[in-house]
C-alpha cells in the first residue's frame, strides 16, 4: 500500500527514534534543508543497522514507493539478447559449447597456474593450526600440473548436487586469521544441479575434477559430477518445459527410494526440466507426484557415468513456468526473500556472498551475470552509470539519488544492489560481513552484520576518513536499451 508522504515521515521518525534515541532525533529533523545535502553525511543521520520492526525491512515499503514497480525493462526477447551480449562481450562468461575437441595442454596449465598458485600468507585451518609448508606442498601436489597432456579432450558432466568450486583439489578449509573461520580462502563459488561442466583435468588422488562451467574454471569433488555425451550434457539446459527456482532455496521432496534426488537444494533462478510424460497415478519415488512437480534430474551412476532420475518439487514451493518478469518490484521481491540469510564466503554455507546474492537474484528475472564482483563491476556488456572522482564527494552524494532500483553499486571486494531512496538516504540490499558507521556519539560503530542486510549506503564507511561513497569504483545497470549486435 503507497502511504502519502506525511505517514511516511511519521513512519520513518518512528523508526529512527527506536534505532539512533530521542536527542539524536530531534538533532536530525531540527536541521535546516541544506544541512542534509552537506558533502559530509551528518553524524545524526548514521543510522544504519535499523529497528527489527523498521519498515524498510518489507519490501512491499519500497515497492509501494514506485510509480512504475510493475513496469517491464526488458522483454524476454530482450532479456536473451542481452545474455547473448554478455556471453559474446565478458571474457568471464565461457561457452562450454565453444570449446574445441582437443583444448592446448598450455591453456589448461595456465588456467590451472593462475587458480592454484601457492598462497603467500600464513593460512590457519579450523583449530587455529598453521598450515605448515609441508601441507601446502602436499595441496599443491595433488593438483598434478606436471601431468597435463600437451592436448586435452574435454570430457563433458551435470551436477548432481549443489558442489563447492575450490582453488585446490581439496576440502580442507583454511583462513587468514587464527579463530575466524567465515572465510574460507581455498573457497570460490559453487555449482548448482543441473549446471554443465567440461573436466579438463583431474587430480593425482583422483577425487577432484578440474573444471570449466559458464561462469568459473575450479576444482569440484568427483562425486558431484556425472560424465556424458557432450550432447546429453550440453542439451539439458535447453529442454522445456521447465520449473524456474523463484524462492530463495527450495528443496526435493524427501524419499528413502531414491537418495541421490532426495532433500537435494535447489538455490534461486535454477531452471530443471520436467517430466511431462509421467503418467498420472504413477508413483514416483514411493509417492504419488499429484501435488508435485516431477522433475528430471542428473544422477551419477557408480561408475561416475550421467543418467537421469525422477525427482518431486511441492507444487507449493517458489516456481515459476519461466524466469520472472524484469521489473522494479520483481527485483525488490527477490532480493528481500534472502533478507537474513548468513553470509556465506564463495557460497560456503550452502549460502552465497555479495556477488553471488546479486547474481541470483538477476538470474532469476532471466539475466546472466559474471560470477564476481571484480568482474561484474568492469563487464562491458552492462551499462555504466556515470560517477565522479572519488576527490568529488559532494558529486558522489548527489549522483547516488539518481540511482534506479537494481543499480549495482561496487565498491573494492563488495556489490550492493538499490532499492530506493528514503528521507534523502540511498538505500541497498547487499550480502555483507559487516560495515561501519558514526554513531549518535561521533564514534565510529564496527556492526557485524555477517548476512544479507538492508541498510542506507551514505552513511556507511570504510574508516573514520573514507565513506563507500569515496570508494565505489563502478556503478553497473541492466541496459535497457540493447544495442544491435
Amino acid at each position: 500500500m503507497f502511504l502519502p508522504v506525511s505517514a511516511r515521515a511519521t513512519m520513518l521518525r518512528q523508526t529512527l527514534f527506536r534505532a539512533i534515541g530521542p536527542a539524536s532525533l530531534l538533532a536530525l529533523f531540527a536541521a535546516p534543508p541544506l544541512a542534509l545535502a552537506r558533502a559530509e553525511p551528518p553524524a545524526q543521520a548514521a543510522v544504519v543497522v535499523v529497528a527489527p520492526d523498521a519498515p524498510q525491512l518489507a519490501p512491499d515499503y519500497w515497492i509501494g514507493r514506485l510509480a512504475d514497480a510493475d513496469a517491464v525493462r526488458l522483454s524476454p526477447h530482450a532479456i536473451a539478447a542481452q545474455n547473448a551480449r554478455m556471453a559474446a562481450l565478458d571474457p568471464h562468461i565461457e561457452s562450454l559449447a565453444a570449446l574445441p575437441a582437443h583444448v592446448p595442454g598450455a591453456d589448461v596449465t595456465a588456467s590451472l597456474s593462475d587458480l592454484s598458485k601457492r598462497p603467500n600468507r600464513t593460512l590457519y585451518d579450523v583449530h587455529g593450526q598453521v598450515l605448515d609448508a609441508a601441507a601446502i606442498d602436499a595441496i599443491l601436489a595433488n593438483a598434478a600440473l606436471d601431468a597435463v597432456p600437451a592436448s586435452v579432450t574435454p570430457r563433458y558432466g551435470l551436477t548432481v548436487a549443489r558442489a563447492d568450486l575450490r582453488s585446490f583439489p581439496t576440502a580442507q578449509r583454511v583462513f587468514s586469521t587464527r579463530g575466524d573461520i567465515d572465510i574460507d580462502r581455498f573457497q570460490e563459488s559453487a555449482l548448482f544441479p543441473g549446471d554443465a561442466v567440461a573436466v579438463l583435468h583431474e587430480s593425482r588422488d583422483g577425487q577432484w575434477y578440474f573444471v570449466a562451467s559458464q561462469r568459473y574454471r575450479a576444482w569440484v569433488e568427483k562425486r558431484r559430477i556425472a560424465l556424458g555425451s557432450r550432447e546429453q550434457v550440453l542439451g539439458y539446459g535447453q529442454r522445456l518445459p521447465v520449473r524456474v527456482i523463484t524462492a530463495g532455496t527450495a528443496r526435493t521432496t524427501f524419499t528413502p527410494d531414491r537418495p541421490a534426488v532426495s532433500n537435494l537444494q535447489l538455490d534461486m533462478g535454477i531452471a530443471l526440466p520436467l517430466r511431462t510424460d509421467w503418467p498420472a497415478g504413477q508413483p514416483v519415488n514411493g509417492q504419488d507426484p499429484y501435488t508435485s512437480w516431477v522433475l528430471d534430474l542428473p544422477v551419477r551412476n557408480d561408475d561416475g557415468s550421467l543418467a537421469f532420475a525422477p525427482a518431486l518439487l511441492p507444487r507449493t514451493a517458489d516456481t515459476a513456468a519461466a524466469p520472472l518478469p524484469l521489473t522494479p518490484a520483481n527485483l525488490i521481491r527477490q532480493a528481500f526473500k534472502f533478507l537474513g540469510e548468513r553470509y556465506g564466503w564463495g557460497h560456503s554455507f550452502d549460502t552465497r556472498d555479495c556477488s553471488g546474492f546479486v547474481s541470483e537474484v538477476y538470474r532469476s528475472v532471466g539475466i546472466l551475470l559474471p560470477r564476481n564482483t571484480s568482474a561484474q563491476a568492469v563487464s562491458p556488456a552492462l551499462q555504466e552509470v556515470p560517477l565522479p572522482p572519488s576527490s568529488d564527494r559532494a558529486g558522489r552524494l548527489a549522483a547516488l539519488k539518481t540511482l534506479h532500483v537494481g543499480d549495482l553499486v561496487y565498491i573494492p571486494g563488495h556489490v550492493m544492489m538499490v532499492i530506493g531512496h528514503d528521507a534523502g538516504l540511498t538505500w541497498v540490499i547487499h550480502d555483507t560481513s559487516g560495515t561501519t558507521y558514526t554513531g549518535a556519539d561521533g564514534k565510529l560503530v564496527r556492526a557485524r552484520l555477517n548476512g544479507v542486510s538492508v541498510t542506507p549506503l551514505e552513511p556507511m564507511r570504510f574508516d573514520a576518513d573514507t565513506l563507500y561513497a569515496d570508494r565505489i569504483t563502478r556503478i553497473q545497470r541492466i541496459p535497457e536499451r540493447i544495442p544491435a549486435p
